[in-house]
């Protein structure tokens, strides 16, 4: 049997698939079983951060497995610290919990955000706002977290808890906001919902609402952040500092991972969110934040720069955060846009 008819026959279907069998790939450049040559401008999905098979990737996953491949939680784990003051030290946030996915990170903002109301409250302040056209996850609860209908079929009952209020539109957010709300929930770039870009000034706005009424800033970074914005999570692009922030996908480069982050007054608070795999050795040695170099606003590895949809001169290079180019040279500059990047000689 062919690739193509060995998945039709055994693989669960929960996505279309172009009708390509990839077999190889390097950089930008993926190759098919024919040998058929691709450039790939799609960065899967945002996870391949560092475009296929990045030279220092590989050789820190490929250290890390003939040292040891699993440790569990109940021993202390040098990778996971040493990315967790990374992650802090770039962020200004003050805790990290570690987990497999973008959802699963987001279920432990979740949990944080309603165990800190509970503690601080009592029962019944639960509800979380999130906005119309985002999207959280695929998991019971992200899905109900998610402001979509479409994504609300099929699983009943679904996770209660989640009100949901138009971007962009503090009036529509207030009128949903009430004394059982306990976070706001958002994607600064909503991926899923069509790319739409949130406004600065409603988000400055919003977050000094929620700061006013004790009420926690979740920023979900799943798609957004490493770097796929100019910067290394969008949020820096607003200048605000989320209670709470979910990673993934790009911080990994291709590994599996999650990370909830939290800000200095939730540092305190045991959510009691775990999983076997908060000390996943492979992930952290390939995670990208510790293998590349940060100048200002742009990432530069051994011979890569990352930037979402770059341009130079009038033609476009590569969009979606992959790479663009070797040996860069020292005369290139670039200016900062809400949804693209020039670079321009200097």
């Amino acid at each position: 049997m062919t690739t193509k008819e060995k998945d039709l026959k055994y693989i669960m279907h929960t996505y279309g698939r172009y009708d390509v069998a990839l077999k190889s790939a390097k950089g930008v450049t993926a190759y098919d079983e024919n040998g058929k040559k691709y450039i790939d401008v799609s960065s899967g999905i945002g996870v391949n951060s560092l475009g296929y098979c990045n030279d220092g990737w590989v050789e820190a996953v490929s250290k890390q497995a003939g040292t040891i491949q699993h440790m569990s939680n109940y021993f202390y784990c040098s990778q996971a610290s040493d990315l967790a003051e990374k992650l802090c030290t770039l962020t200004g946030l003050s805790k990290v919990c570690f987990g497999n996915s973008g959802a699963e990170a987001n279920e432990c903002a979740i949990k944080i955000a309603r165990k800190y109301s509970f503690d601080k409250y009592g029962e019944g302040r639960n509800e979380i706002v999130t906005l119309n056209n985002s999207f959280h996850g695929r998991t019971v609860t992200t899905l109900a977290a998610t402001g979509q209908d479409i994504f609300h079929n099929y699983f009943f009952p679904f996770t209660e808890g989640f009100k949901y209020a138009d971007a962009d539109d503090m009036d529509a957010l207030k009128a949903v906001v009430s004394d059982k709300t306990c976070a706001v929930m958002l994607e600064l770039i909503q991926g899923e919902g069509g790319v739409n870009i949130l406004d600065p000034e409603y988000v400055k706005e919003l977050v000094k609402y929620c700061n006013d009424n004790d009420i926690l800033v979740i920023v979900d970074e799943v798609q957004t952040g490493v770097g796929r914005t100019g910067k290394l999570f969008a949020h820096q692009n607003y200048g605000i500092l989320p209670d709470l922030m979910t990673v993934a996908k790009g911080l990994g480069g291709g590994l599996p991972i999650g990370v909830c982050m939290c800000g200095e007054k939730l540092k305190i608070y045991d959510h009691n969110h775990k999983t076997d795999f908060t000390n996943g050795l492979f992930r952290k040695q390939g995670y990208v934040v510790g293998r590349v170099e940060i100048g200002s606003n742009v990432w530069i590895g051994s011979d890569v720069l990352i930037l979402p949809n770059v341009r130079i001169g009038n033609n476009t290079v590569i969009a979606a955060g992959a790479i663009i180019t070797k040996n860069i040279p020292d005369n290139v500059t670039y200016i900062q846009k809400r949804n693209s990047v020039e670079v321009q000689n200097g």
